[in-house]
């Protein structure tokens, strides 16, 4: 299957055109989800570029620099507006998100399973060593990167970190990207 395709297939815009203000909000919530899978998975600039490669979307993601530009766009950077987000670069940016997580759809499976016996059983879910790397690495990552919500509490940033986590595991699924674009609109239309 060609990746055009692909982006057409399981990108299809809703009715109606994606507003300015609801790209304001994707540029935030791609930029969280990819913060998640490196979180997750230690996953860094050379394996989205690689994956953009592979899904044909190299030309919107074409290098380190490029790819940095594209979440500086996040509202929640630090030093945020370097670069605009264009409709096609989210729609890329969806694609490589998802194949990340379905390259990685043991470790989020197994992150979730961790994190549903955890609950079962009445602990937290950071004394899980799987799940207390991942929300330290998501904290300290949010942390350092992100400017919007200095004053974000820790037990905000694990609700955060946990709820991504989830949302990881349908976007590693059949129909992730949809699954994900859809999300970023409902998101962006709250």
């Amino acid at each position: 299957m060609d990746p055009s395709s692909l982006s057409e297939q399981n990108l299809a815009q809703p009715e109606g055109a994606t507003t300015p203000r609801q790209l304001h909000s994707i540029k935030a919530q791609l930029d969280l989800v990819l913060l998640a899978l490196e979180a997750l998975t230690g996953l860094g600039s050379d394996a989205m570029l690689a994956a953009a490669e592979g899904l044909g979307v190299s030309d919107l993601l074409s290098d380190r620099v490029n790819l940095w530009r594209l979440r500086q766009a996040s509202p929640l950077r630090k030093g945020q507006g370097r670069k605009k987000l264009d409709i096609d670069e989210g729609r890329a940016l969806v694609l490589v998100c998802c194949q990340l997580a379905i390259a990685h759809r043991d470790t989020i499976r197994q992150a979730v399973a961790r994190l549903e016996t955890t609950l079962a059983q009445g602990q937290a879910p950071h004394r899980a060593a799987q799940l207390g790397d991942y929300l330290d690495a998501f904290s300290n990552a949010y942390q350092d990167r992100m400017e919007a919500d200095q004053t974000a509490t820790t037990d905000e940033l694990t609700t955060l970190g946990l709820k991504l986590l989830v949302d990881l595991l349908f976007y590693s699924g059949s129909g992730g990207s949809r699954k994900l674009w859809v999300a970023l609109l409902d998101r962006a239309g709250e």
